[in-house]
């Protein structure tokens, strides 16, 4: 493992992510907890952990507000703790690659699981540009969560990402239970039942594997999200954060970004200053650079989430 804490990457910020509208009545005007990101062309997506909504920002203009497209029925509360018991808790957004009756593929918003309710996903088609198409589609996880809960005593399933034929997940530990891993699941079989329409059938794991990315105090680093990197192996977020289970938010003690190799090796970790929580990321490669575009989830309604720029050499 080659640990780079001593010289931390800079977080630059490209902007706030503040919005058009409220997503609701009594709430603000941007998101807060952003906690998955997607980018296409010259489109920046982000999802909230406490949204019925996914927002859209123009990736050439950061001085634009966000807009939003409805993914579920209904609102929340906008009280703190009541809303936080009922919300669908989106942690994932991964771009899935064309298949079916989607020739230019779709975005795949994610539940993490922790509750029941929070064990649905939804669909979105893409244009060629990139852009949402038709009317979002609601996807039950029932399957997959019935067999990760035979794998994880707690199931927190925190980001996910394509790699080759894989669709990978990760689940993120926590003080009182750990337990970080990358589950592999085999595509096919998901692609082949969206397009048919049909349930999502038990997920194929290839394998899990569990990783230990270190600590700051007693609070151990766990998983956030994570992006695939060419040649294999994937760069992640990782947060440490002052809680005992995966429903109780704690304060941010550290936070990372590191890189896992083709052979599940830790092979860097860099410490992050100032220790945001940070959670969903894209990873670009320019030149002998990773740039990598990461959001903030500010666990305060009052405060708007971040959208940061990173650069490994």
């Amino acid at each position: 493992m080659r640990v780079r804490p001593a010289r931390a990457p800079r977080l630059a910020l490209l902007r706030k992510l503040t919005l058009e509208k409220a997503t609701g009545a009594g709430r603000p005007r941007h998101l807060s907890a952003a906690s998955g990101l997607a980018r296409i062309g010259n489109q920046i997506y982000v999802i909230g952990d406490d949204e019925h909504h996914l927002a859209m920002f123009a990736g050439h203009d950061h001085q634009r507000r966000g807009t939003l497209v409805r993914l579920r029925c209904g609102e929340l509360p906008p009280e703190k703790e009541e809303r936080k018991r009922r919300k669908p808790d989106f942690e994932s957004l991964v771009v899935l690659p064309p298949f079916g009756g989607y020739a230019h593929g779709a975005l795949f918003a994610m539940g993490s699981g922790s509750k029941p309710n929070r064990r649905a996903a939804v669909l979105l088609e893409l244009t060629a540009d990139g852009s949402i198409a038709g009317q979002p589609r609601p996807i039950a996880l029932t399957n997959w969560f019935t067999r990760f809960e035979r794998e994880f005593a707690e199931v927190n399933l925190e980001g996910a990402f394509i790699a080759g034929k894989y669709l990978c997940l990760l689940q993120r530990g926590h003080r009182g239970n750990p337990r970080n891993a990358r589950v592999r699941i085999a595509l096919a079989p998901v692609l082949d039942a969206l397009a048919r329409r049909s349930a999502l059938p038990a997920p194929m794991i290839e394998d899990v594997v569990d990783f230990a990315l270190g600590a700051f105090d007693d609070a151990p680093l766990c998983f956030t999200d994570g992006a695939a990197l060419r040649g294999g192996g994937f760069v992640f977020t990782a947060v440490a954060e002052a809680t005992d289970d995966s429903y109780a938010d704690g304060a941010c003690l550290g936070a990372a970004i590191g890189i896992i190799d083709q052979d599940d090796r830790l092979r860097a970790l860099w410490q992050l200053e100032p220790a945001l929580k940070i959670e969903g990321i894209d990873a670009r490669v320019r030149g002998a650079s990773l740039v990598l575009t990461v959001v903030t989830d500010a666990d305060r309604p009052s405060v708007a989430a971040q959208l940061l720029s990173v650069t490994l050499r």
